[in-house]
């Protein structure tokens, strides 16, 4: 592998997730927006210490604040932070115990009050209060099946919507107060709050207080954050867009076509791949899929060198980001890898996992590819 080319991969993908880091992120919106001191704070999603940290930089650490995150993802809060951490992506009985909690908190906001909410992706797995004549098994079946199906995330959080008391509104519906202010780091296509961990920040219909929704970090920032590093670097950036809305397979397949017949540069793509799993499935998620799925696309065009990873720091039930391949990293044997869902295992046996650890942030994956 040609380190100097890795090098500059690594660089140009940590240029983007250092841009919509959680901490930062909430800092900038909550000094551009001028928003009022709240009297509770609630933070949601992968990022919620992060979040929260930027939002303790601005108002300080006496507003009472509550965080459910991923397990291991809340070791800098100062321990007067009421934490929940719960599974991601299949939700387990502490995700219930946080969705109980969290209204729980909603409801004791008396009147007059001003709620700060913070959420980013993962809250769909983290939080979860179930509506009547369902079980914790019956939504760790549905969730897999539903991560399973090749679906992409709007389906799937319309779902999750439909056994929930606290989703899609619901949540805010019980707030008695005057304001909520909703800062969102978005973790899907089109920013949109309502799909955004299946709309745990979405305001109910005709709210009854005042409802601000902002959107404080997403993949196009990332993106254009990784460019400038590119360009800062020399390189020529061939491509910016986001368009990682596919099959692990086909995209596969596209991208390489278009790195085979582009010039030579810095192509920066943005998204979230689906793939469809086996009954059984071996270790790695999407990112270390297409990765792999990739570097047969790419055998012996030893010009190309791809990093593929999730901005979050974890790619599905793993601690590893994605994958970072070269023409070399295919072998024979990885085809039985990539079929069993157990990518990672290759990739690793290959030196080939891109691991980051917990990024303070989520906004879908980022695709660093270079044409030398």
């Amino acid at each position: 592998m040609n380190l100097t080319i890795e090098k500059c991969l690594r660089e140009i993908w940590f240029a983007g997730v250092d841009a919509v880091r959680g901490e930062g992120s909430v800092k900038t919106a909550l000094t551009d927006f001028d928003l009022p001191k709240p009297d509770q704070i609630i933070s949601i999603g992968k990022a919620a210490a992060d979040m929260l940290s930027g939002a303790q930089l601005v108002f300080g650490s006496d507003i009472p604040a509550m965080v459910v995150t991923k397990y291991g993802h809340s070791q800098s809060l100062p321990g007067s932070v009421r934490t929940i951490e719960a599974a991601h992506p299949i939700p387990d009985s502490n995700s219930l115990i946080a969705g109980r909690e969290v209204l729980r908190v909603v409801k004791q906001c008396p009147q007059g009050s001003h709620l700060l909410m913070l959420v980013s992706g993962g809250a769909s797995s983290l939080v979860e209060l179930l509506s009547k004549g369902n079980t914790l098994a019956d939504l760790q079946t549905e969730n897999s099946r539903l991560l399973a199906s090749g679906l992409d995330i709007g389906p799937i959080n319309m779902c999750r919507k439909e056994i929930s008391q606290i989703k899609g509104g619901k949540l805010l519906s019980h707030f008695a107060g005057a304001s909520v202010n909703v800062l969102a780091i978005s973790d899907v296509e089109g920013d949109d709050l309502s799909v955004l961990g299946s709309g745990i920040g979405q305001g109910p219909k005709n709210p009854q207080f005042s409802f601000s929704p902002y959107i404080v970090a997403s993949n196009k920032v990332a993106r254009d954050a990784a460019a400038a590093r590119a360009a800062s670097l020399g390189l020529n950036v061939v491509v910016n867009a986001e368009s990682l809305y596919a099959d692990v397979y086909e995209l596969a397949v596209k991208i390489a076509d278009e790195l085979r017949n582009g010039p030579t540069g810095v192509y920066i793509w943005g998204g979230e791949p689906t793939t469809i799993l086996p009954s059984n499935p071996g270790h790695g998620g999407r990112n270390q899929a297409l990765a792999l799925a990739l570097a047969e696309q790419i055998l012996r065009m030893d010009e190309l060198t791809v990093l593929v990873a999730g901005t979050d720091g974890t790619d599905g039930p793993t601690d590893a980001a994605g994958g970072l391949v070269t023409s070399k990293t295919w072998t024979d044997k990885a085809a039985l890898y990539l079929k069993h869902a157990d990518s990672g295992t290759f990739l690793q046996s290959r030196g080939a996992l891109f691991k980051s650890g917990p990024t303070g942030t989520n906004v879908m994956d980022l695709l660093i590819a270079a044409k030398h």
